[in-house]
């Protein structure tokens, strides 16, 4: 056999066994792909109940869900719409599409988003028909290496934190990634968002001192991440304040949605 022959047999085999293993590979891919989308639905169930406070773990997650309402909110009017499904709609998605989206200002922008999608979806705690107990809100923005996506969760009064948490992020672990640590997502819950009508909810360099005047809005910052924590506050902000959801907020309040 020729050293030319050799070559050949030795190319078509890496090829077949190259096209063998790119079928067994997709055909894994498209079996498994149903299993991943309910995994990532009860993660997703998972950290909005964790945000809330009202994770308890060794229950099933669909059960304790099932306490929970979704809802799709026009940001737009700050009313509660049916247009889309919120079970099929992707707000990041939607923010890309000019179709589904409004492109903010420099000014508007503090969170780095770029573009705000029309509709977000919302989640909520009803003790009897159109009485909230908890507003469950997805936000988003930039912190130093990464957009952050998470949820912070209102009690009752549309004002008061119940919690909030982070379910994806590319933060520096041991500094910005410290934004998972349940001690940090601890100082949350009991602050308030709003002081006369503006948001003031933020993080401040160091530990807030609990006897300070504004210390029921300030939040402790992450040591050694400056730019995620400053990250943290924009989002915040941004998503509650008038750009985000602080009309629907409202007209939550005054029964107007």
């Amino acid at each position: 056999m020729s050293s030319k022959d050799s070559v050949s047999r030795t190319l078509l085999t890496a090829l077949a066994l190259c096209l063998v293993c790119s079928i067994i590979v997709s055909a894994a891919a498209v079996m498994l792909k149903p299993a991943q989308e309910v995994n990532k639905a009860l993660d997703k169930k998972r950290n909005i109940l964790a945000a809330a406070g009202m994770l308890e773990e060794g229950k099933s997650i669909d059960e304790q869900f099932a306490q929970i309402s979704t809802r799709v909110v026009d940001l737009r009017t700050g009313k509660f719409s049916d247009d889309v499904d919120p079970q099929e709609y992707n707000e990041k998605k939607a923010a890309k599409d000019p179709a589904q989206s409004v492109a903010l200002t420099a000014e508007q922008d503090q969170a780095k988003v770029r573009r705000r999608e029309n509709y977000a979806v919302v989640y909520l705690v009803e003790s009897t028909p159109g009485q909230y107990d908890k507003i469950i809100l997805p936000v988003r923005g930039y912190g130093l290496w990464s957009t952050l996506y998470g949820f912070v969760a209102l009690e009752a009064d549309g004002n008061t934190i119940a919690g909030m948490g982070f379910y994806e992020h590319g933060e520096t672990p041991g500094l910005g990634g410290e934004v998972d640590n349940p001690r940090w997502k601890a100082l949350w819950p009991g602050k308030q968002v709003y002081r006369d009508g503006s948001v003031e909810i933020g993080l401040i360099k160091g530990a807030v001192d609990p006897q300070g005047a504004d210390a029921l809005w300030q939040v402790d910052g992450l040591s050694g991440a400056t730019l995620t924590s400053t990250g943290v506050t924009n989002l915040v902000q941004f998503w509650l304040g008038e750009d985000g959801f602080q009309e629907f907020l409202n007209n939550l309040k005054s029964g107007e949605v």
